[in-house]
């Protein structure tokens, strides 16, 4: 004889707010990627550029991991391929091998307003439904969640 299995009770997926955060979330980065590789670059290159764009002239590849919270090796691999794309420039300071010196190219200076006019494009298509004041409370309480739980790793995926 078969024993019945007593079904538990279980909410369903669309009574949680992470999956509304996250059905908006994939929908909004996944097109955002898109824009953004058609100029040659990932997400993730676009925020080390971003990054270093509004910083000192030049930098070090630990302080843009310490200002996004990547990895020191994420972040090499990321300049690496910058370099590689003339993006930056790289240069080992003097006298220590270890410590690089990076900067933004101009062609890199010319591309990132073009790159965030793109952001401001992919946030107004999918935010434009929201009103003003619905656009600053929606931010305020995710920048709120976010300090509430002490997040640190800039999102680039």
């Amino acid at each position: 004889m078969a024993v019945k299995k007593k079904k538990l009770e279980a909410s369903a997926l669309t009574v949680h707010i992470g999956f509304w955060l996250r059905f908006v979330s994939n929908s909004v980065s996944y097109s955002f990627a898109r824009k953004v590789e058609s100029t040659g670059v990932t997400v993730a290159e676009w925020v080390i550029l971003r990054q270093m764009y509004s910083g000192d002239d030049s930098t070090s590849p630990s302080a843009v991991s310490e200002h996004t919270g990547l990895t020191r090796g994420a972040v090499s691999k990321l300049i690496s391929r910058l370099l590689e794309k003339g993006l930056v420039h790289r240069a080992e300071a003097a006298g220590d091998r270890r410590y690089q010196d990076i900067k933004l190219t101009q062609k890199a200076f010319d591309l990132v307003p073009e790159l965030a006019a793109l952001a401001d494009k992919n946030d107004d298509e999918f935010f434009s439904v929201l009103s003003k004041a619905e656009r600053k409370t929606l931010t305020e309480i995710l920048q709120k969640i976010v300090n509430a739980h002490g997040l640190k790793k800039v999102p680039v995926e």
